[in-house]
């Protein structure tokens, strides 16, 4: 156990040089730092409560998440009485209510009883409240659905909590670590992202709804005539995201949207090597997709974005593979965002920003310098610890934490992370443990040493009974950090980073380092009795 090959112990110690060379740079001036190659400038990112960052807060737009509620209503009115065969005229949106009249006066009751089945109790199953999404009455053969005042506050609180989600995966895409996403309010939505270089985009990745549309273009009907304003009850006028602005007269049927995108990546075309987002279908996606190109081969589609045409090539041939790819005057950064807007999903509804600024510190310089305090009493604290309980011991154990401390600063550089005070807390924590990782082997010498083992063997036998106890503590505690890491947000997700990272260098540490330390020394004195 204590027997260390040359090419063993030169690579424990270039594995080690290594990753504490990567944390170097966050020790260095901005100044040195830039004139450093790129690969070499990687450094860990504080976070908001120790640097500050970028400080937003969004308020769903209460009016478009109303229209759509609406909208929503009216087209499942068409649909129910489409399916039961029922007759009807005039079925419009009017103020806060849907409205359908009725051909038949016999066949009213009908119609009432399958409208009624639109109407759930508000909060699900599990509501209790006793209202209901829509408020159903009739006068005559008339019809009126009303969205009250509790259904439009409860699409808004789901909105809220989606565009919660959707936020958190577009922030993610963007390689910042640690976001705060919280709901305040009733439809508001606070955003903190610390270490951020650019808010600019992050304002535009958040502003954007990202609803992705494939739908036909109408040929039968003058673009002309509906630019006068007489346009078609079945069409919307759009017009081209790109300048000059083109007009389409596009179908309201939606063929695909993009509920149904399973992938988006962005990527350059072969033939023009002009940037492009390469998109891919689920199943059903792909089943409505290759039907839809199979019956309109020759005509134009729109992919649509936001109600802005993205591109609206003709179809030349049907296509079954479920994937395909929008162009469009990309730059690299701009295909590259739309990917994320993609993969991260639409919003429900538009989010306006009603609050921008640049924050400092959380917890204050004073907090801070205080944390910093107590940091270093607990290190000196647990040094000395080691000193007087295992002498020459103790030592070796300090180095190999020291280099531990250092390793896991190279790996947080190396991945680019966000550090905040949890992350701080995971790494103190680790501390701790590769100091009881050394406590059980020293422990385990001296048991040893009471058995009457000669010193040499003493040590080597110490090292290799503590392996199986030491493995044990440390796998559970990282199953604990991974379930931290998997069901946590923001701080909690930092905080089992560092933790799980520690883990790994503390076990590297115990069992190579300090190993190595201890075999160096016992090949040098060739000790006859253990000094601890």
């Amino acid at each position: 156990m204590l027997y260390f090959t040359r090419w063993k112990a030169a690579a424990v110690v270039i594995t080690a040089l290594v990753v504490c060379m990567f944390a170097v740079p966050n020790f260095l001036p901005e100044s040195v730092l830039a004139s450093m190659p790129k690969w070499a400038q990687r450094h860990i990112v504080l976070g908001l409560d120790l640097q500050g960052g970028s400080h937003i807060l969004l308020e769903v737009d209460t009016n478009a998440v109303k229209k759509d509620k609406l909208e929503a209503t009216r087209d499942d009115v068409r649909r129910v009485l489409r399916d039961a065969r029922i007759g009807y005229v005039g079925l419009v949106v009017r103020g806060n209510s849907v409205e359908v009249r009725i051909r038949e006066d016999a066949r009213l009751e009908q119609a009432l009883t399958k409208l009624r089945e639109l109407s759930v109790p508000l909060g699900g199953i599990l509501g209790g409240t006793g209202q209901r999404s829509l408020d159903i009455t009739s006068d005559g053969n008339l019809i009126r659905l009303t969205v009250g005042p509790d259904a439009i506050l409860e699409r808004v609180r789901q909105s809220v909590e989606q565009s919660i989600q959707i936020i958190e995966r577009r922030v993610n895409e963007l390689g910042t670590v640690e976001p705060l996403i919280q709901r305040q309010g009733t439809d508001r939505i606070l955003v903190q992202v610390p270490g951020l270089q650019d808010p600019t985009r992050l304002k535009e990745l958040l502003g954007k709804t990202a609803k992705l549309d494939f739908r036909m273009v109408d040929t039968g009907n003058s673009v002309e005539e509906a630019t006068k304003g007489r346009v078609p009850p079945e069409d919307d006028l759009l017009y081209s995201a790109s300048a000059p602005k083109q007009p389409y007269l596009i179908e309201k049927r939606v063929v695909v949207s993009g509920a149904d995108l399973t992938d988006a990546q962005p990527g350059f075309d072969q033939r023009t090597s002009e940037p492009i987002v390469s998109f891919r279908f689920n199943n059903s996606g792909s089943i409505k997709f290759a039907r839809a190109t199979q019956e309109n081969v020759g005509k134009p589609f729109a992919i649509v974005l936001d109600n802005e045409v993205i591109s609206a090539p003709v179809i030349r041939e049907p296509i079954t593979g479920g994937s395909g790819q929008i162009s469009g005057s990309f730059t690299v950064q701009s295909a590259n965002d739309l990917a994320i807007l993609l993969r991260a999903g639409a919003l429900p509804a538009p989010l306006t920003i009603i609050e921008e600024r640049t924050v400092g510190p959380g917890l204050g310089a004073d907090s801070i310098s205080k944390g910093k305090i107590s940091s270093y009493v607990g290190a000196a604290m647990v040094i000395i610890f080691m000193l007087v309980t295992y002498g020459l011991f103790g030592l070796f154990a300090n180095i190999a934490v020291t280099i531990n401390v250092a390793m896991i600063f190279g790996i947080l550089s190396l991945l680019g992370a966000t550090l905040t005070l949890p992350g701080i807390a995971g790494i103190v924590l680790t501390v701790g443990i590769a100091v009881d990782s050394n406590v059980l082997i020293y422990e385990r010498i001296r048991e040893e040493v009471r058995g009457g083992r000669s010193a040499i063997n003493a040590i080597d036998a110490g090292f290799s009974r503590a392996l199986s106890t030491i493995l044990d503590s440390n796998i559970t505690t990282f199953i604990a950090a991974a379930v931290l890491f998997y069901i946590g947000t923001g701080p909690v997700r930092g905080f089992a980073v560092t933790l799980g990272i520690g883990i790994v260098t503390t076990v590297f540490t115990a069992f190579t380092v300090t190993r190595l330390i201890v075999a160096s020394w016992v090949r040098w004195r060739r000790p006859q009795h253990v000094p601890i």
